[in-house]
């Protein structure tokens, strides 16, 4: 069956093998020109597409608000689904987050995790990251992440990783406390008890015991400086950098074209995961 997930002008598919979607939207907050665009491609494996995003510009109560974000499945496609549903709906229900977004955000992904839980028999074993960026009335952006997908922005000339890769050998010494083990093998990334290659994400209900869904949160000014952000999965981090990446958007004046361009020089690198990727492009 065809899967649609619809955002601003954009419309999502993945239907039999079809393996591409696109779209792109604009708006204004404030004084500052909002643009997006995302792109993803399916990976080449014999699974069905695991990434989601969502890439959006709201009005709440009186705010105006850009939600992007990108979800990385792993066993199966029901949990970045339930949290490209739920996740930005649950953050903005916190009533701390007009106040205090770091704790709203933090509470809202706990939350989330503990929602999917309960519906393990509805959503399965599987597993996602996350890395979710809200950029509040055009002058604040807080990103907040679990596991692997990034988010990187342009600013003052410089690429800032706004996000934390959450690799198992960096959090090693708490994974043992909890009784699990980080392997090493010749050839493979480090995994979770030989099995999962991130140290924090929602679901994986048979390790959670040893992972964590709290998120590393990062927030920046936006100002004339801001150029772009790049929110993507890690089938574009792992074969380029964040330098890379913001120099080959950059050269774009469309969003919808700087991710597509992403995802072939990512597959021109030889990338086999699924590659999903946001460009945000800012202009006062």
């Amino acid at each position: 069956m065809a899967r649609f997930c619809c955002f601003g002008a954009g419309c999502s598919e993945f239907a039999g093998h079809a393996s591409t979607s696109s779209g792109k939207g604009k708006g204004c907050q404030g004084q500052v020109k909002v643009s997006y665009g995302f792109y993803l491609v399916r990976g080449m494996t014999n699974h069905p597409m695991e990434d989601y995003h969502v890439a959006e510009l709201a009005e709440v109560k009186g705010n105006e608000l850009g939600l992007f974000a990108i979800f990385d499945g792993h066993l199966g496609d029901t949990v970045p689904a339930y949290l490209q549903k739920n996740l930005f709906a649950n953050i903005l229900n916190e009533e701390e987050f007009w106040t205090q977004p770091d704790r709203a955000i933090t509470k809202a992904y706990e939350k989330t995790d503990q929602a999917i839980l309960s519906h393990t028999p509805d959503l399965g074993q599987g597993g996602s990251t996350a890395v979710t960026a809200i950029l509040l009335n055009g002058r604040k952006l807080w990103v907040a992440n679990v596991g692997d997908s990034r988010a990187v922005l342009l600013k003052g000339g410089r690429a800032i990783q706004m996000s934390t890769d959450h690799d198992p050998n960096v959090e090693r010494g708490a994974i043992e406390n909890r009784g699990g083990f980080v392997s090493n093998m010749p050839g493979d990334v480090p995994r979770v008890c030989g099995q999962l290659a991130v140290s924090r994400a929602f679901g994986d209900r048979n390790l959670k015991s040893l992972l964590k869904s709290e998120p590393d949160i990062k927030v920046e000014d936006i100002d004339y400086t801001a150029e772009l952000l790049v929110l993507a999965s890690d089938g574009l981090w792992k074969v380029m950098n964040n330098q890379e990446v913001v120099d080959v958007a950059k050269r774009f004046k469309d969003p919808q074209a700087a991710a597509k361009q992403l995802t072939a020089e990512a597959l021109k690198r030889d990338s086999k995961d699924d590659i999903s990727c946001v460009v945000v492009r800012f202009k006062m």
